[in-house]
């Protein structure tokens, strides 16, 4: 039995601030995702942050809440679905699939043991992080590393690091941009927006940066874009610590300076849409460049259960599934 399992970061269980504080005291408090000395951050965490954030993320994330739940755990679950019909009609019978996340309910320990359980030897890890870091796949690392510290019987394990450069994952955002301006009309400018990291990690070595430069440099070429008509940029910013630059928001807010007036968002490193590219990007960025002068905005969903999205998914499992 070959025992798959992909793992996104997480959500609040309600748009409620309670919930939002629980979420974001598990994610803030992972060494990964905020390299500062515990003494000096979990205090400040806890009784600054938490207090100050809570309340604002959860406003924010009721403007996007649907009815199953956050986009985030309703667009994985769909993906899930649409990844285990691909996987089911490669490898009949023969493949046990579990979605789960690094910070809320279903915990990534939990669906190794399931795995296990269901009587996986062969693992199959696969972090929904098309480019690595240290701050996103690094914790999925760390979480099947604790897990598996007390297993006996060990199964032959892979973890896929990135698919950054895949080209059916590349494929696949293509063709959603075509489709979509097909569907909408094509605008002036392709702004590729990914979450940021603090500048930091990058020059300790992070790969990161790197990765997002040449995702976006061949989803361009994909769409036959020369260099004036795309743009790559980084959003999310959180703290003072200086990030990835451009910034999204600053670029939005500059584009209708420099005589572009119409723009399309798409946002690869996002395997299902959440907050971040929804309230972030589809309203907040919408607001912020037709603020500034623009007259088009649109925002180009996040590949999600899109077929060619679960082929390009399932093949990179089966691709890495010989051990």
């Amino acid at each position: 039995m070959l025992g798959v399992v992909t793992v996104n970061t997480g959500t609040p269980d309600a748009p409620q601030p309670r919930e939002v504080s629980l979420f974001l005291r598990r994610f803030l408090a992972d060494p990964r995702v905020v390299e500062l000395p515990r003494l000096l951050w979990l205090p400040l965490l806890r009784g600054l942050i938490l207090p100050l954030r809570s309340p604002r993320s959860a406003r924010n994330y009721r403007r996007v809440w649907l009815d199953g739940g956050s986009p985030l755990a309703v667009h994985s679950q769909r993906l899930r679905q649409a990844l285990e019909l691909e996987l089911e009609a490669q490898l009949p019978g023969a493949v046990a699939l579990e979605s789960a996340f690094l910070y809320s309910a279903p915990f990534l320990p939990e669906a190794l043991r399931r795995l296990r359980a269901a009587g996986a030897r062969r693992i199959v890890v696969l972090p929904l992080f098309p480019q690595s870091s240290g701050t996103t796949t690094g914790p999925v690392y760390d979480q099947v590393g604790a897990t598996l510290r007390d297993w006996r019987a060990l199964p032959d394990l892979r973890l896929i690091a990135d698919y950054h450069a895949d080209d059916a994952y590349i494929g696949a955002l293509a063709d959603s941009v075509r489709e979509h301006w097909h569907q909408n009309g094509r605008t002036a400018q392709l702004l590729v927006s990914f979450h940021g990291i603090p500048q930091r990690c990058v020059d300790r070595g992070d790969p990161y940066a790197e990765q997002c430069r040449a995702t976006a440099a061949r989803l361009a070429a994909a769409l036959g874009l020369g260099a004036p008509e795309w743009t790559l940029a980084f959003q999310s910013r959180f703290g003072k610590a200086r990030w990835l630059a451009p910034a999204t928001d600053r670029t939005l807010a500059e584009l209708p300076g420099k005589r572009v007036r119409s723009v399309t968002v798409v946002c690869p490193g996002f395997a299902v849409d959440c907050l971040e590219t929804l309230e972030e990007i589809a309203i907040g960025g919408r607001e912020t460049f037709l603020h500034a002068g623009g007259e088009q905005f649109q925002y180009v969903p996040a590949l999600n259960d899109r077929g060619d999205h679960a082929r390009a998914l399932a093949r990179l499992v089966l691709a890495n599934a010989g051990g």
